[in-house]
């Protein structure tokens, strides 16, 4: 797929070598030269653009574009304007972020497909993750269901898949394994990645300091949560 990603701060340089890394086309583009810089080798293309210039735009392959996000974060101004603009180009699918309540306001006004809240989620995924013993991180697939990361119990530790009986107890699926790996980053300290296995099967077997990707509804994942080991 290809996307146009305008505003290459933190969030949408982030966001932009992600969707390059999946195998999608990504043009980023931003007023400033220092952060299309930063990004230029992650992604498709970068290029240094004014994107409230009407002229500038309409060179950008909009129409071709499976979506357009307009992931500005600080000015507001820019980005009613920019929203505004692209609006007016016939895009498939745009998408903008939200800075503030008035912002979501406007831009719901000019009527964007969808509308992001990068720090909500982030805080709210924090949130219920802190609550909830031994949970590393999780995602709502809906407001029943949840799918998270924990470290594996340690009355799992040795056994396989099938031995758990996770799924027959307490009718959660394990997706995946995740092992935590040691590599050198840039600055030559050890740092830990992770790694997903991929998909298990029931002789699978959890190892210790496994994570394990569980999916189930969310009472009964609470109830897992809250056993000894």
């Amino acid at each position: 797929m290809k996307y146009i990603i305008v505003g290459l701060g933190n969030f949408g340089g982030h966001l932009a070598a992600r969707l390059t890394s999946y195998g999608h086309e990504v043009i980023g583009i931003d007023a400033s030269e220092e952060k299309v810089e930063a990004v230029k080798d992650k992604i498709t293309h970068a290029i240094v653009l004014d994107a409230t210039d009407i002229h500038a735009v309409k060179n950008l392959p909009c129409r071709e574009a499976d979506a357009v996000i307009i992931a500005i974060g600080e000015d507001f101004g820019a980005s009613i304007m920019v929203t505004a603009l692209f609006k007016q180009l016939q895009i498939k699918r745009l998408i903008s972020r939200s800075i503030n309540k008035v912002h979501e306001t406007v831009i719901q006004a000019i009527g964007v497909d969808e509308i992001l809240h990068p720090e909500e989620d982030s805080a709210e995924r924090m949130a219920k993750s802190l609550q909830m013993k031994g949970v590393i991180d999780s995602l709502d697939v809906s407001d029943d269901y949840n799918i998270i990361e924990v470290k594996a119990p340690k009355r799992y530790v040795g056994l396989t898949i099938a031995e758990t009986k996770i799924r027959q107890d307490y009718r959660i699926n394990i997706l995946t394994l995740i092992k935590m790996e040691e590599k050198l980053n840039i600055f030559g300290i050890k740092a830990k990645s992770k790694k997903v296995t991929g998909v298990v099967t029931p002789k699978t077997k959890i190892e210790e300091d496994d994570i394990l990707l569980l999916f189930g509804h969310i009472k009964d994942i609470k109830e897992i949560l809250s056993l000894e080991d």
